[in-house]
């Protein structure tokens, strides 16, 4: 029988094992993200699968969105036999740029996906800007 073994996959079960990935010494970090813009709107997805969204806490400061989640350990006294799905608290935050209007942000979770959604600022927009003449007369140029 030919058996084989991948070292990346060894040193992440060994990883896991010794710095406690799995829930039980470190705290857990996974939370991916996808962000993208729709018109006037950017929108900026997390996967928070087995979230509790009670759990979920958003804090604005200036341009820094900071989104928070848990999810709880096993209150069972069961026998782990595997423990690949991180628990415990969950942290990330995105630097906006100016041109976002943090006053209106929208949040959503759903189907294990919190979703927020942040217009542009109406002062980022553009705009067309009308130029006045203060010519009355107009002057033609003679090309001889």
């Amino acid at each position: 029988m030919l058996m084989r073994t991948d070292p990346f996959r060894e040193l992440d079960r060994l990883t896991q094992q010794v710095f406690g990935t799995n829930g039980t010494l470190a705290r857990p970090s996974v939370m991916p993200m996808d962000a993208w813009r729709e018109g006037d709107t950017f929108v900026a997805e997390f996967d928070l699968p087995g979230v509790d969204p009670d759990s979920i806490d958003l804090d604005v400061e200036r341009n820094v969105v900071t989104v928070r989640a848990e999810r709880s350990a096993r209150a069972s006294d069961a026998e782990l036999i595997a423990a690949e799905r991180p628990r415990g608290v969950f942290s990330r935050q995105l630097i906006l740029g100016d041109n976002l209007d943090t006053e209106r942000i929208e949040a959503g979770y759903g189907s294990g996906v919190l979703t927020l959604r942040i217009p542009v600022a109406e002062r980022a927009k553009s705009r067309k800007i009308a130029v006045n003449s203060t010519d009355s007369e107009r002057q033609t140029i003679d090309a001889s």
